[in-house]
């Protein structure tokens, strides 16, 4: 797919991830499982370099399994919520 140009691969930081999770989470009540908010905090990007259309976004999985994880790792999110 990729030398055919059907396909492009890119990366996001953990930390990228976890501000979608958050982020997801907080504003539209979905917890995301980490490997959707991977995928999400790369629609996040793409959204705010391009402005125009919309963006799909498929959630697999779900996230109420990972909090344990997050919540001892990233805490509740809040310096994902300070203003810069």
């Amino acid at each position: 797919m990729h030398d055919v140009g059907r396909v492009k691969y890119t990366s996001v930081t953990d930390e990228e991830a976890m501000e979608a999770f958050f982020y997801l989470s907080r504003y539209e009540g979905i917890i995301p499982a980490i490997e959707s908010s991977h995928a999400l905090a790369y629609a996040m990007r793409f959204a705010r370099e391009n402005s125009r259309g919309s963006i799909l976004v498929n959630l697999s999985g779900r996230g109420d399994k990972d909090i344990d994880y997050v919540f001892e790792h990233y805490g509740y999110g809040e310096r994902f919520f300070q203003k810069k």
